[in-house]
């Protein structure tokens, strides 16, 4: 009787320590990085286990739904939309999503990828409801970011945050895009034209300002060579009225040769200038030049018997018009 005691008794620990391992084997539960489990006790929500080893209650509790933490891709089906100006555009979008709490997630909406799906193409067509073709068209980043803030603001209650939402395709009607293609070939030509006209006007507006230049360096230089001329002409005036000066002291010193020397050179600038005029036509001069100096001599011999000595020490220089006849023709 006692060995058949102790048999039983024994029997007894090992069924006890078998139920004990099958016990842990099936309380202890594996999750993954990147996913939460939620625990349910008597069908309620109990605890969420995170990554790594987690023990449950058998027979009481369960695992209840695995979440996918990791942040997810939602890909919006192409839809139809009008914009302000009645416009019909077709859109393609992508939304971007991270499960914050895996209990709201699991217990506060029902298929959350198809509710953030209906909600973010409700979402689209009131923005683009909101905009005019064009500026929907130029306003991409405008409409992802209305998009997020509706987005994120709506799903925060499930647990969920909406990290992104991209308006991948915006496609017009073939009609209104072959308008808006012509209407931007219009817009190219007419800024080709307006910088070929601009350019013009730059090269036209240089060219001016090279010729003002020219003309204000020509003009300088005119100046410059009248400036330098009447300075040469004042020069040999000065050197003229010196040279009359002393020809007249000789001559009011009673020296009769500065007085031929006066004559002589009048003379022969006078039949110069008889020769060069464009309107002579014949010159008669004298052509020896011992007649020359007979000339000069008769005019001085003439001088000196006109006006004598006084008159010749009360002048300051004189001049007899000089001598000769010209025929024009």
């Amino acid at each position: 009787m006692g060995s058949q005691g102790l048999d039983i008794a024994t029997v007894a620990l090992i069924m006890l320590v078998i139920a004990v391992v099958i016990a842990i084997a099936l309380g202890v539960r594996t999750v993954p990085q990147g996913y939460n489990y939620t625990v349910e006790r008597f069908g309620r929500y109990s605890r969420t286990l995170g990554a790594g080893l987690g023990l449950i209650i058998p027979l009481f509790d369960r695992i209840g739904h695995k979440v996918n933490v990791m942040e997810q891709v939602l890909d919006i089906p192409s839809q139809e939309a009008i914009t302000k100006d009645n416009a019909g555009v077709r859109i393609d979008a992508a939304a971007f999503y991270q499960v914050l709490d895996a209990a709201k997630a699991c217990y506060e909406v029902s298929h959350l990828d198809q509710a953030l799906m209906v909600l973010t193409m409700t979402n689209i067509r009131t923005v683009v409801g909101s905009m005019d073709l064009d500026q929907l068209l130029s306003h991409r980043d405008e409409i992802n970011e209305r998009l997020l803030r509706v987005m994120d603001a709506a799903a925060s209650p499930w647990g969920v945050k909406v990290t992104r939402i991209e308006i991948r395709d915006i496609l017009p009607p073939a009609d209104i895009a072959g308008a808006m293609n012509r209407q931007m070939k219009a817009e190219r030509e007419k800024r080709a034209a307006v910088l070929e006209a601009e350019g013009q006007r730059q090269a036209e507006i240089l060219k001016a300002e090279g010729q003002k230049q020219s003309q204000i360096l020509a003009a300088e230089g005119r100046k410059e060579a009248a400036l330098r001329d009447a300075e040469a002409r004042e020069r040999l005036a000065q050197a003229e009225a010196t040279a009359t000066a002393m020809v007249s002291e000789a001559i009011s010193r009673g020296d009769i040769q500065a007085a031929n020397f006066l004559i002589a050179e009048r003379y022969t600038e006078a039949l110069k200038a008889m020769a060069s005029a464009h309107n002579s036509k014949v010159v008669i001069v004298p052509i020896e030049a011992a007649a020359l100096a007979g000339t000069v001599g008769g005019i001085a011999q003439l001088t000196k018997a006109v006006f004598g000595d006084e008159a010749a020490a009360s002048r300051r220089g004189g001049s007899v018009p000089s001598a000769g006849r010209t025929v024009e023709g």
